[in-house]
């Protein structure tokens, strides 16, 4: 295999930005919806073009890239069809439309925003996933801030920025132990370490989101009184239904792989719909069958597909329908295109390439920590997925923090205030591909009010350029 150059490596990258960038401008919020899965393919074929004619590599070796490549990202697509089941179900059984009823008579709409991002962010810490936070309590939040009159993209703003800060610095969660292992440093120095960071953009996040509770203008003046007598009198609400979210925070606590937690919630959701909501199972089965019949039959297509609920109210019946797992079917087809241009780069050694260009430019702490948040984030960009852009950087930077007599908590911490928060901003990101589709906002239309993962990598630059707490040769005496 040769070697790729710079020049060459760049080329696929310059290409997919022109292609994306193209995409957008014409398709704008539906960008993936299609165009951003055939810019993703058509860069992919080229790159294997490229890699074939001037590297001299086999279809063969891309493919097993490819294939290397969706078996490190493969279990996020049947955790994703699973979350569209629980979305479902949650929403028909009465559990969401009853955390937006008694949320909605408790909470101030001048403080909803600060509510959906502190409540998500707790959710998270609990949960070790920003992914199960954001299908549960963030498609609630969305819905009830929506009935308040608050844009959409503000309240995915506020329930991601939440979910990814408790994600970030729980014990329990996936990205948290995945860099304190790469960079070999113990879990809990680890997230000791990360609070350094995470505390300051956790209170900037919290003045940015009290402000605009009280500044942003809302689109709607509706009667939520008015809303809430229709919620009631379309579904029955109960503080009983609270009993399912509880065993799946349970089960998650409990480390039950996430697959069977969220498939257990989502039977107990459609069990619950029969039981609770007699009135929707016969809206969705209105065939002449018996009680049973009329329930297996509404389950299956709770969890499989498209569901229309009748409330009276035009916005209601909008924000209560759900599409199952079928509604989770275009979002597979974008990962399956950003693994296959994930993998082909990696497969040709053209990340490699770019990757070592720019640690050769690391001179100081700060332009370590510096080059490491820029690669996670082109990683994010590239490769499209949070986990190859902890695991490759972390590698890749070991030994220029040990050559420097850095720690290696502050490779783990930079990783992930980078990595991890980075990852939902990208919309061909498997991170971004999900949350916009669970929450059904656009990643470009939620991005810029996403504070907290904007904040936290320029954060751990500040922080590095002051030397605060950065002690050199801790742990690689």
């Amino acid at each position: 295999m040769k070697r790729p150059s710079l020049a060459l490596s760049l080329i696929p990258i310059l290409i997919l930005i022109l292609m994306i960038f193209i995409a957008v401008y014409l398709f704008g919020e539906d960008v993936t919806a299609g165009p951003s899965q055939i810019a993703l393919l058509s860069v992919s074929v080229i790159t294997v073009i490229i890699s074939m004619l001037k590297l001299k590599l086999s279809w063969e070796e891309l493919e097993k890239g490819i294939l290397d490549h969706l078996s490190k990202t493969g279990s996020s697509i049947f955790i994703l069809l699973m979350i569209g089941a629980l979305t479902g179900a949650w929403m028909i059984s009465g559990i969401v439309p009853s955390m937006i009823y008694y949320g909605l008579k408790i909470i101030h709409p001048n403080i909803f925003l600060l509510i959906a991002f502190i409540l998500s962010g707790l959710v998270s810490v609990m949960a070790g996933s920003s992914w199960t936070t954001i299908a549960t309590i963030g498609v609630a939040m969305l819905t009830a801030g929506q009935i308040v009159g608050f844009s959409a993209p503000w309240l995915a703003g506020a329930i991601i920025s939440g979910a990814y800060f408790g994600d970030k610095i729980s014990p329990l969660s996936d990205t948290t132990n995945l860099s304190a292992s790469v960079a070999g440093v113990n879990l809990y120095e680890h997230v000791k370490y990360m609070l350094i960071t995470t505390i300051p953009g956790f209170i900037l996040s919290v003045i940015f989101f009290s402000i605009a509770g009280f500044v942003i203008p809302v689109e709607n003046s509706l009667n939520i009184n008015n809303q809430l007598d229709v919620i009631s009198s379309t579904f029955n609400i109960s503080p009983f239904l609270f009993i399912i979210p509880a065993i799946t925070v349970f089960m998650i606590i409990k480390k039950i792989p996430p697959f069977i937690t969220l498939f257990a919630s989502a039977i107990l959701g459609v069990v619950a719909a029969s039981i609770f909501q007699p009135q929707i199972i016969n809206q969705i089965c209105d065939l002449d069958k018996s009680i049973i019949e009329k329930s297996i039959y509404a389950s299956f297509k709770i969890l499989s597909s498209n569901v229309t609920i009748e409330t009276g109210d035009t916005m209601l019946n909008s924000l209560v329908s759900t599409n199952g797992m079928l509604g989770m079917l275009n979002t597979v087809w974008l990962i399956l295109c950003v693994v296959t241009f994930g993998g082909v780069m990696e497969a040709s050694g053209m990340i490699n390439t770019i990757t070592e260009r720019i640690v050769s430019y690391m001179k100081s702490t700060v332009s370590l920590v510096s080059s490491t948040v820029g690669t996670t984030i082109f990683f994010n960009m590239t490769l499209s997925d949070q986990y190859m852009a902890i695991l490759l950087p972390g590698k890749m930077f070991a030994n220029s923090y040990k050559k420097m007599g850095l720690e290696n908590r502050l490779l783990s911490r930079t990783l992930q205030d980078s990595a991890t928060v980075t990852s939902v901003l990208v919309p061909w990101n498997t991170c971004g591909v999900v949350q916009s589709s669970v929450l059904n906002v656009s990643t470009l239309a939620y991005a810029p009010y996403c504070f907290f993962n904007i904040i936290t990598p320029i954060i751990t630059i500040i922080v590095a350029f002051t030397g605060y707490k950065i002690k050199k040769s801790l742990y690689n005496k």
